[in-house]
């Protein structure tokens, strides 16, 4: 579904990426994991078409995203979930989820507000209030919520639980393997490795704008401590 190849990007005259790859598959769940600074968000952003690549190469569902705005990349089918939420603070729950919705990928069963309110009963608790009234944890379910209305066909989140309660992170992990469960493919960055272990099917590590470690669970089980080190937890 994505194949990021060579993928180099950065900022300005500040190189950050400089070999990056790492691939998708349909119905996969897949993490990209790394210290503060390695490039995670960089690459996020570079698939988006937020920080245009450099050189290499990035593929979704057998199109080139090299060149795209990040508009046309969103519309074929990628919906992210960026660090820091990002709701729109001035508008409701409800406007935040139906601002940007749409069925552009023709799903057999689109997510609609009732769907996302069966996921995340607190927002249709708080469907009338200002998004900025809310606690971080519900912010983090809008922003999920609101991904999943444009129908994705892979889903990315940009430091899924950072800076949540326990009990928001665990809440937040299960509605993860429920979609898991519902076939959506996910691309998800966070430094939880006892969760992601149980979630995803493959890893990749970061170090200096490179992936320099991949695998799937039996070898992140059997290379925890290196990789460990390499991500600071």
């Amino acid at each position: 579904m994505l194949e990021v190849r060579g993928l180099q990007a950065g900022y300005g005259h500040s190189q950050v990426l400089f070999d990056v790859a790492l691939e998708v598959r349909a119905g996969e769940v897949v993490t990209l994991l790394g210290r503060n600074g390695m490039g995670k968000t960089t690459t996020v952003r570079a698939i988006m078409g937020l920080n245009p690549p450099r050189g290499g190469a990035i593929g979704f569902r057998g199109a080139a995203l090299a060149g795209l705005p990040p508009e046309a990349i969103a519309r074929r089918g990628i919906g992210l979930v960026p660090e820091g939420r990002q709701v729109f603070p001035t508008l409701s729950v409800r406007e935040n989820l139906v601002a940007t919705a749409a069925n552009r990928t023709g799903q057999a069963e689109p997510w609609t507000l009732e769907r996302i309110y069966a996921l995340f009963p607190r927002l249709r608790e708080r469907a009338g209030q200002s998004a900025r009234t809310l606690s971080g944890g519900e912010q983090q379910m809008l922003a999920i919520g609101r991904a999943l209305m444009t129908n994705p066909h892979l889903l990315i989140l940009d430091e899924a639980t950072e800076g949540l309660a326990p009990v928001i992170r665990a809440e937040i992990w299960a509605t993860l393997a429920s979609l898991k469960q519902r076939g959506q493919a996910i691309l998800v960055i966070d430094k939880n490795l006892t969760a992601l272990g149980r979630l995803a099917d493959r890893h990749y590590v970061l170090e200096k704008g490179r992936t320099v470690w991949s695998g799937d669970g039996v070898a992140l089980a059997r290379d925890a401590e290196r990789v460990r080190n390499w991500i600071g937890v």
